[in-house]
Protein backbone atom coordinates (compact mmCIF):
# COMPACT_ATOMS: atom_id res chain seq x y z
CA UNK A 1 0.00 0.00 0.00
CA UNK A 2 1.27 3.35 -1.06
CA UNK A 3 0.96 6.45 1.00
CA UNK A 4 -1.37 9.28 0.43
CA UNK A 5 -1.56 12.93 0.45
CA UNK A 6 -3.05 15.79 0.27
CA UNK A 7 -1.45 18.86 -2.24
CA UNK A 8 -3.95 20.99 -2.86
CA UNK A 9 -7.09 22.61 -1.22
CA UNK A 10 -9.34 24.90 -2.09
CA UNK A 11 -12.70 26.27 -1.08
CA UNK A 12 -15.19 28.96 -2.54
CA UNK A 13 -16.14 32.05 -0.19
CA UNK A 14 -19.12 30.54 1.33
CA UNK A 15 -22.40 32.99 1.50
CA UNK A 16 -25.98 32.87 2.99
CA UNK A 17 -27.49 32.94 -0.61
CA UNK A 18 -26.14 32.33 -4.48
CA UNK A 19 -29.30 32.49 -6.25
CA UNK A 20 -27.02 34.16 -8.97
CA UNK A 21 -25.11 30.82 -9.31
CA UNK A 22 -25.95 27.08 -10.27
CA UNK A 23 -23.87 24.61 -8.71
CA UNK A 24 -21.38 24.22 -11.85
CA UNK A 25 -20.57 28.08 -11.64
CA UNK A 26 -20.01 27.29 -7.55
CA UNK A 27 -17.80 24.70 -8.43
CA UNK A 28 -15.73 25.83 -11.41
CA UNK A 29 -14.08 28.19 -9.75
CA UNK A 30 -12.42 25.95 -7.18
CA UNK A 31 -11.78 23.37 -9.15
CA UNK A 32 -9.34 25.59 -11.34
CA UNK A 33 -7.79 27.43 -8.33
CA UNK A 34 -6.80 23.34 -6.49
CA UNK A 35 -5.88 22.28 -9.91
CA UNK A 36 -3.29 25.28 -10.93
CA UNK A 37 -2.06 24.98 -7.21
CA UNK A 38 -0.74 21.54 -8.60
CA UNK A 39 -0.09 22.75 -12.24
CA UNK A 40 -2.08 19.47 -12.98
CA UNK A 41 -4.48 19.94 -16.29
CA UNK A 42 -7.92 17.89 -15.80
CA UNK A 43 -6.83 15.56 -18.19
CA UNK A 44 -3.80 14.43 -15.86
CA UNK A 45 -5.73 13.24 -12.97
CA UNK A 46 -6.52 9.25 -12.70
CA UNK A 47 -9.15 9.67 -10.37
CA UNK A 48 -11.98 12.02 -9.78
CA UNK A 49 -14.61 12.04 -6.91
CA UNK A 50 -17.65 13.85 -5.74
CA UNK A 51 -19.99 14.26 -2.91
CA UNK A 52 -23.40 16.43 -2.87
CA UNK A 53 -27.12 15.28 -1.97
CA UNK A 54 -30.02 15.20 -5.21
CA UNK A 55 -32.53 16.66 -2.18
CA UNK A 56 -30.45 19.39 -1.51
CA UNK A 57 -30.48 20.24 -5.50
CA UNK A 58 -34.48 19.30 -5.80
CA UNK A 59 -33.64 16.96 -8.54
CA UNK A 60 -32.07 13.63 -9.16
CA UNK A 61 -28.86 13.06 -10.56
CA UNK A 62 -27.70 16.68 -10.13
CA UNK A 63 -23.87 15.57 -9.86
CA UNK A 64 -23.75 15.06 -13.14
CA UNK A 65 -24.28 18.41 -14.42
CA UNK A 66 -21.47 19.72 -12.22
CA UNK A 67 -19.19 17.44 -14.31
CA UNK A 68 -18.99 19.98 -16.98
CA UNK A 69 -16.68 22.05 -14.70
CA UNK A 70 -14.23 18.96 -14.33
CA UNK A 71 -14.43 18.66 -18.27
CA UNK A 72 -15.66 15.40 -19.32
CA UNK A 73 -14.41 14.15 -22.08
CA UNK A 74 -11.99 12.79 -23.05
CA UNK A 75 -14.04 9.91 -20.73
CA UNK A 76 -12.13 9.89 -16.87
CA UNK A 77 -12.92 7.60 -14.15
CA UNK A 78 -15.24 9.01 -11.93
CA UNK A 79 -17.45 8.41 -8.77
CA UNK A 80 -20.05 9.82 -6.85
CA UNK A 81 -21.09 9.89 -3.26
CA UNK A 82 -24.65 10.66 -2.09
CA UNK A 83 -22.97 12.63 1.15
CA UNK A 84 -20.79 15.14 2.36
CA UNK A 85 -17.29 15.07 0.41
CA UNK A 86 -15.00 13.96 3.16
CA UNK A 87 -16.56 9.78 1.80
CA UNK A 88 -15.87 11.38 -1.39
CA UNK A 89 -11.94 11.49 0.01
CA UNK A 90 -11.75 8.48 1.32
CA UNK A 91 -13.18 6.44 -2.16
CA UNK A 92 -10.59 8.41 -3.53
CA UNK A 93 -7.88 7.57 -0.81
CA UNK A 94 -8.92 3.95 -1.63
CA UNK A 95 -8.25 3.86 -5.03
CA UNK A 96 -4.69 5.53 -4.66
CA UNK A 97 -4.00 3.52 -2.13
CA UNK A 98 -4.44 0.01 -4.30
CA UNK A 99 -2.53 1.63 -7.27
CA UNK A 100 -5.93 2.11 -9.26
CA UNK A 101 -4.75 5.84 -9.68
CA UNK A 102 -1.70 8.41 -8.76
CA UNK A 103 -3.64 11.29 -8.80
CA UNK A 104 -7.38 12.16 -7.65
CA UNK A 105 -9.16 15.23 -7.50
CA UNK A 106 -12.12 15.42 -4.70
CA UNK A 107 -14.54 18.36 -4.63
CA UNK A 108 -17.98 18.50 -2.66
CA UNK A 109 -20.41 21.62 -2.91
CA UNK A 110 -24.22 22.06 -1.30
CA UNK A 111 -26.57 25.21 -1.88
CA UNK A 112 -28.94 25.13 1.43
CA UNK A 113 -30.27 28.67 0.53
CA UNK A 114 -33.25 27.41 -1.94
CA UNK A 115 -34.92 25.33 0.27
CA UNK A 116 -35.41 25.08 4.41
CA UNK A 117 -32.62 23.06 5.11
CA UNK A 118 -33.94 21.89 8.55
CA UNK A 119 -37.12 19.94 6.76
CA UNK A 120 -34.49 18.52 4.30
CA UNK A 121 -32.23 17.15 6.57
CA UNK A 122 -35.58 15.08 8.11
CA UNK A 123 -35.72 12.60 5.51
CA UNK A 124 -32.47 11.11 7.01
CA UNK A 125 -34.76 9.86 9.55
CA UNK A 126 -36.32 6.56 10.34
CA UNK A 127 -39.26 6.40 7.67
CA UNK A 128 -41.80 4.84 9.77
CA UNK A 129 -41.29 6.41 13.71
CA UNK A 130 -38.70 9.25 13.86
CA UNK A 131 -39.67 10.94 9.56
CA UNK A 132 -43.50 11.48 10.07
CA UNK A 133 -42.97 13.90 13.24
CA UNK A 134 -40.70 15.98 11.19
CA UNK A 135 -38.29 16.73 14.13
CA UNK A 136 -35.83 19.25 12.55
CA UNK A 137 -32.32 19.44 12.18
CA UNK A 138 -32.22 22.24 15.17
CA UNK A 139 -34.39 19.82 17.13
CA UNK A 140 -32.62 16.69 17.05
CA UNK A 141 -29.31 18.33 18.49
CA UNK A 142 -31.05 20.15 21.00
CA UNK A 143 -31.87 17.05 22.66
CA UNK A 144 -28.40 15.75 22.29
CA UNK A 145 -27.49 19.45 24.05
CA UNK A 146 -30.04 19.22 26.75
CA UNK A 147 -29.32 15.59 27.53
CA UNK A 148 -25.26 16.90 27.83
CA UNK A 149 -27.33 19.73 30.51
CA UNK A 150 -28.59 17.19 32.14
CA UNK A 151 -25.72 14.80 32.68
CA UNK A 152 -23.31 17.98 33.84
CA UNK A 153 -21.24 17.73 31.43
CA UNK A 154 -22.07 21.13 29.63
CA UNK A 155 -24.62 24.09 30.37
CA UNK A 156 -25.80 27.03 28.24
CA UNK A 157 -22.90 29.86 28.98
CA UNK A 158 -20.12 26.95 27.86
CA UNK A 159 -21.84 26.37 24.76
CA UNK A 160 -22.07 30.01 24.12
CA UNK A 161 -17.92 30.88 24.47
CA UNK A 162 -17.43 27.66 22.11
CA UNK A 163 -19.79 29.71 19.80
CA UNK A 164 -17.50 32.83 20.38
CA UNK A 165 -14.11 30.74 20.28
CA UNK A 166 -15.13 29.73 16.56
CA UNK A 167 -16.26 33.23 14.96
CA UNK A 168 -13.41 34.84 16.43
CA UNK A 169 -10.81 32.08 15.30
CA UNK A 170 -13.01 32.42 11.96
CA UNK A 171 -12.06 36.35 12.00
CA UNK A 172 -8.70 35.12 9.91
CA UNK A 173 -10.36 32.85 7.61
CA UNK A 174 -11.34 34.87 4.35
CA UNK A 175 -13.83 32.28 3.14
CA UNK A 176 -16.09 32.10 6.57
CA UNK A 177 -19.58 33.17 6.12
CA UNK A 178 -20.04 34.35 10.14
CA UNK A 179 -16.94 36.10 11.99
CA UNK A 180 -16.30 38.00 15.14
CA UNK A 181 -18.69 39.22 17.63
CA UNK A 182 -22.01 37.32 17.02
CA UNK A 183 -24.70 37.27 19.66
CA UNK A 184 -25.53 34.41 21.38
CA UNK A 185 -28.97 35.71 20.40
CA UNK A 186 -32.67 34.03 21.60
CA UNK A 187 -33.10 30.22 22.18
CA UNK A 188 -33.94 28.74 18.76
CA UNK A 189 -34.92 25.43 20.46
CA UNK A 190 -34.33 25.28 23.79
CA UNK A 191 -31.88 25.13 25.13
CA UNK A 192 -29.90 25.86 21.54
CA UNK A 193 -29.83 29.46 21.27
CA UNK A 194 -29.01 30.84 17.38
CA UNK A 195 -25.33 31.73 18.25
CA UNK A 196 -25.19 27.66 19.01
CA UNK A 197 -26.20 26.61 15.33
CA UNK A 198 -24.37 26.64 12.31
CA UNK A 199 -25.28 29.43 9.64
CA UNK A 200 -27.11 28.33 6.87
CA UNK A 201 -25.04 28.84 3.18
CA UNK A 202 -23.91 27.49 0.07
CA UNK A 203 -20.27 26.91 -0.91
CA UNK A 204 -17.84 24.29 -2.50
CA UNK A 205 -14.31 22.91 -1.41
CA UNK A 206 -12.09 20.61 -3.30
CA UNK A 207 -9.13 19.19 -3.04
CA UNK A 208 -6.14 16.76 -5.15
CA UNK A 209 -4.73 13.52 -3.68
CA UNK A 210 -1.53 12.23 -5.02
CA UNK A 211 0.68 9.32 -4.06
CA UNK A 212 4.36 9.12 -2.91
CA UNK A 213 6.98 10.65 -5.14
CA UNK A 214 4.36 12.20 -7.14
CA UNK A 215 2.93 14.04 -3.96
CA UNK A 216 6.43 15.59 -3.20
CA UNK A 217 6.79 17.08 -6.51
CA UNK A 218 3.23 18.07 -6.49
CA UNK A 219 3.67 19.89 -2.96
CA UNK A 220 6.60 21.56 -1.19
CA UNK A 221 5.30 19.94 2.23
CA UNK A 222 2.24 17.30 1.31
CA UNK A 223 -0.18 16.43 4.09
CA UNK A 224 0.58 12.85 4.33
CA UNK A 225 -2.65 10.37 5.47
CA UNK A 226 -1.32 8.31 7.76
CA UNK A 227 -4.85 7.04 9.01
CA UNK A 228 -8.72 7.27 8.08
CA UNK A 229 -11.56 5.49 8.87
CA UNK A 230 -15.28 5.92 9.45
CA UNK A 231 -17.88 4.17 11.48
CA UNK A 232 -21.45 4.43 12.07
CA UNK A 233 -23.73 3.85 14.95
CA UNK A 234 -27.50 2.94 15.22
CA UNK A 235 -30.08 4.60 13.01
CA UNK A 236 -32.58 5.34 16.14
CA UNK A 237 -31.53 7.69 18.15
CA UNK A 238 -33.92 6.01 21.26
CA UNK A 239 -30.58 3.18 21.46
CA UNK A 240 -28.15 5.52 21.35
CA UNK A 241 -26.41 7.58 24.19
CA UNK A 242 -26.23 11.15 22.89
CA UNK A 243 -23.85 12.54 25.33
CA UNK A 244 -21.13 9.82 23.33
CA UNK A 245 -20.04 9.41 20.33
CA UNK A 246 -18.03 5.46 20.31
CA UNK A 247 -18.17 5.79 16.37
CA UNK A 248 -16.13 8.93 16.70
CA UNK A 249 -13.87 7.26 18.78
CA UNK A 250 -13.47 3.74 17.60
CA UNK A 251 -12.54 5.69 13.58
CA UNK A 252 -9.81 8.05 15.71
CA UNK A 253 -8.48 4.47 16.94
CA UNK A 254 -8.36 2.70 13.90
CA UNK A 255 -7.22 6.08 12.16
CA UNK A 256 -3.71 6.14 14.82
CA UNK A 257 -5.13 9.17 16.12
CA UNK A 258 -4.47 8.12 19.87
CA UNK A 259 -0.96 6.85 19.48
CA UNK A 260 0.82 9.79 18.97
CA UNK A 261 -0.83 13.75 20.33
CA UNK A 262 -2.32 15.99 17.74
CA UNK A 263 -1.20 19.48 17.15
CA UNK A 264 -4.60 20.71 15.65
CA UNK A 265 -7.84 19.30 15.26
CA UNK A 266 -10.99 20.49 12.58
CA UNK A 267 -14.02 18.88 13.71
CA UNK A 268 -17.04 19.24 11.80
CA UNK A 269 -19.50 20.43 15.13
CA UNK A 270 -22.17 21.95 13.23
CA UNK A 271 -23.74 22.56 17.15
CA UNK A 272 -21.45 24.14 19.56
CA UNK A 273 -23.24 20.75 22.14
CA UNK A 274 -21.77 18.35 19.55
CA UNK A 275 -17.77 20.08 20.21
CA UNK A 276 -18.36 19.06 23.37
CA UNK A 277 -19.31 15.46 22.57
CA UNK A 278 -16.50 15.38 20.31
CA UNK A 279 -13.62 17.13 22.24
CA UNK A 280 -14.66 13.59 24.77
CA UNK A 281 -14.54 11.19 22.43
CA UNK A 282 -11.26 12.15 20.73
CA UNK A 283 -9.83 12.84 23.66
CA UNK A 284 -8.46 16.10 23.11
CA UNK A 285 -7.22 18.45 25.60
CA UNK A 286 -6.89 22.22 25.80
CA UNK A 287 -3.56 22.29 24.42
CA UNK A 288 -4.57 21.29 21.03
CA UNK A 289 -5.72 23.79 18.83
CA UNK A 290 -9.41 23.52 17.67
CA UNK A 291 -10.97 24.41 14.89
CA UNK A 292 -8.69 27.52 13.81
CA UNK A 293 -10.70 28.22 10.63
CA UNK A 294 -13.39 28.99 12.71
CA UNK A 295 -15.11 25.73 11.74
CA UNK A 296 -18.67 24.55 11.00
CA UNK A 297 -20.32 27.38 13.41
CA UNK A 298 -18.66 29.96 10.95
CA UNK A 299 -19.54 28.38 7.75
CA UNK A 300 -21.11 25.21 6.98
CA UNK A 301 -21.94 24.50 3.54
CA UNK A 302 -23.98 21.21 3.93
CA UNK A 303 -21.84 18.10 1.67
CA UNK A 304 -18.80 20.26 1.87
CA UNK A 305 -17.98 20.93 5.29
CA UNK A 306 -16.70 18.09 6.35
CA UNK A 307 -14.14 18.00 3.09
CA UNK A 308 -13.16 21.62 4.21
CA UNK A 309 -12.15 19.95 7.82
CA UNK A 310 -9.74 18.11 6.07
CA UNK A 311 -8.51 20.16 3.64
CA UNK A 312 -8.22 23.35 6.41
CA UNK A 313 -6.03 20.28 8.16
CA UNK A 314 -3.98 19.63 5.80
CA UNK A 315 -3.36 23.53 4.33
CA UNK A 316 -2.35 24.18 8.16
CA UNK A 317 0.64 21.47 7.33
CA UNK A 318 1.56 22.32 3.97
CA UNK A 319 2.16 26.11 5.56
CA UNK A 320 3.64 24.48 8.43
CA UNK A 321 1.52 25.74 11.16
CA UNK A 322 0.65 21.70 11.53
CA UNK A 323 2.73 18.85 12.18
CA UNK A 324 -0.15 16.22 13.01
CA UNK A 325 -3.49 17.17 12.57
CA UNK A 326 -6.85 15.25 13.41
CA UNK A 327 -9.60 15.84 10.66
CA UNK A 328 -13.41 15.26 11.30
CA UNK A 329 -16.01 14.90 9.38
CA UNK A 330 -19.78 13.73 10.68
CA UNK A 331 -23.49 12.97 8.70
CA UNK A 332 -26.58 12.29 9.63
CA UNK A 333 -28.47 13.73 13.10
CA UNK A 334 -26.63 14.08 16.28
CA UNK A 335 -23.14 12.56 15.18
CA UNK A 336 -24.51 8.91 13.69
CA UNK A 337 -21.81 8.60 11.34
CA UNK A 338 -18.22 9.79 12.06
CA UNK A 339 -15.31 9.94 9.77
CA UNK A 340 -11.79 10.35 11.03
CA UNK A 341 -8.51 11.11 9.92
CA UNK A 342 -4.69 11.90 11.08
CA UNK A 343 -2.37 13.96 8.88
CA UNK A 344 1.44 14.68 9.42
CA UNK A 345 3.66 16.48 7.27
CA UNK A 346 6.81 14.94 6.13
CA UNK A 347 8.96 15.85 8.89
CA UNK A 348 6.68 13.98 11.19
CA UNK A 349 6.64 10.97 9.53
CA UNK A 350 11.01 11.15 9.09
Amino acid sequence: MRDVAIVAFAQSAHRRRTDELSELDLVMPVLHEVLGATGLRANAIGFTCSGSADYLAGRAFSFTMALDGVGAHPPISESHVEMDGAWALYEAWVKIRTGEADTALVYAYGKSSPGRVRDVLTRQLDPYYLAPLWPDSVALAALQAQALIDSGETDEGTLAEIGARSRTAAVDNPYAQLTGDVPAGDHLVHPLRTGDCPPIGDGAAAVVLAAGDTARALCERPAWIRGIDHRIEAHSLGVRDLTDSPSARLAAEHAGAFERPVDTAELHAPFTSQEVVLRKALGLGDEVRVNPSGGALAANPIMAAGLIRLGEAAARIHRGESDRALAHATSGPCLQQNLVAVLEGESAHE
